[in-house]
């Protein structure tokens, strides 16, 4: 009966990360038109479940950081403490997801885990020094590491397809044209020529740049298609993107499984079963919000930026999960993303200075809910 309020709170930590984060590895694909919305989240969950299975080898050292060892002394590592870590977490990035803002799993459950840390603990319980160099560093680089690699490879790919002779094309819509709701303007329309109304609906031909006519690539590299050459190996670095978000967040998440002695470690692949069909549900049914901002609103994408920032992405956490470094998949998917806003010159600041604010509150947050909660768990 003592487990069941830390099995429930890690149940909801592991829905809240999966409605947060299941979708970033995919959103350049949804982005850049190359898929739909649902086929995109279909590849994703997939993707998500099998870096999960494979966890278990890949990053257990991740586990060890998060269950909270030396951060916080043993003697204070108990199911009060844990569930208190996982309801902080949980909260923190819910609020995040609801308001359609891709937030940070690690900084939650860091915060979380200081915060817990000094209720139990006081100020000389938590590890500083352990703090500052096994979270506080890599947490701060990453991002800086996305945007910088990004720009710099999408300069080099751009370079290179030129070279190859694979250009840009532009696409001739021809369809019929409804009017748009009151308020809504129309999308980016360069010209529009009506050739009589049947049935009162207006036919028209319009040169568009925008998402309703998607970027695609001409010519052959290796005698194969080369927009089918960009969208296979697109895809493949979405679901390595997943594949590696997964491997570093499901170890985090089950750490706090992992770190109860009621529990033992003898239910480590049980444990990260538990986390990662929690995280697919949470993914599959809550990503809707957090993949709008992210695919829609940072900056306009091509399969070809989108590929860019996926590359990196998958490159930098996977990465960091095999050197046991907790970085966020969020600060580095959305790190790329801006690096391509940098180069290509169209970037929504509102949004990104929404994120960038979603980001500095994150860990705060998570710390003053994991003095709450962890008082909560000791009263109750």
């Amino acid at each position: 009966m003592i487990l069941t309020p830390l099995l429930l709170s890690v149940a909801l930590l592991a829905v809240a990360n999966g409605a947060n984060d299941n979708f970033k590895g995919v959103a350049t694909l949804y982005g850049s038109a190359t898929t739909s919305y649902r086929q995109a989240l279909i590849w994703a969950t997939a993707a998500t479940v099998a870096g999960s299975s494979v966890s278990v080898v890949l990053a257990s050292s991740l586990a060890r950081s998060f269950s909270g060892k030396g951060l916080v002394p043993d003697e204070f590592l108990t199911v009060e403490m844990l569930a208190a870590v996982a309801c902080s977490g949980a909260v923190t990035i819910l609020v995040a997801t609801r308001l359609g803002m891709p937030t940070s799993t690690t900084h939650a459950l860091t915060g979380a885990l200081v915060g817990a840390g000094l209720a139990g603990a006081g100020a000389g319980g938590v590890g500083w020094e352990t703090l500052a160099t096994k979270f506080a560093q890599p947490l701060l680089l990453s991002p800086v590491l996305a945007i910088g690699l990004t720009a710099v490879l999408y300069v080099i790919l751009r370079a290179t397809r030129r070279s190859l002779g694979v250009r840009r094309e532009s696409c001739l819509c021809v369809g019929q044209e409804s009017a748009a709701p009151a308020g809504l303007p129309l999308s980016g329309a360069v010209a529009s020529v009506a050739a009589g109304p049947p049935m009162g609906v207006g036919l028209s031909v319009a040169l568009e740049h925008s998402s309703e006519c998607a970027a695609r690539y001409g010519g052959r590299v290796l005698g194969v298609r080369a927009q089918t050459a960009v969208d296979a190996v697109h895809y493949l670095s979405a679901g390595a993107v997943c594949f590696a978000r997964a491997v570093n967040d499901t170890p985090k998440i089950a750490a706090l499984l992992l770190a109860s002695a009621a529990l033992g470690a003898r239910l480590s692949a049980l444990s990260l079963a538990f986390v990662a069909l929690a995280m697919a549900v949470g993914g599959w049914l809550f990503s809707r919000r957090v993949a709008e901002t992210m695919s829609k609103h940072i900056t306009e994408l091509n399969p070809g930026q989108g590929l860019t920032a996926n590359l990196i992405t998958a490159a930098l956490v996977f990465g960091a999960s095999r050197l046991g470094v907790p970085v966020s998949t969020t600060h580095v998917s959305c790190g790329a993303i801006f690096g391509i806003g940098l180069v290509n010159g169209r970037r929504e600041w509102r949004t990104i200075a929404r994120i960038f604010a979603a980001w500095v509150t994150t860990l705060p947050l998570g710390l003053v809910l994991g003095v709450a909660f962890f008082q909560l768990f000791q009263t109750l």
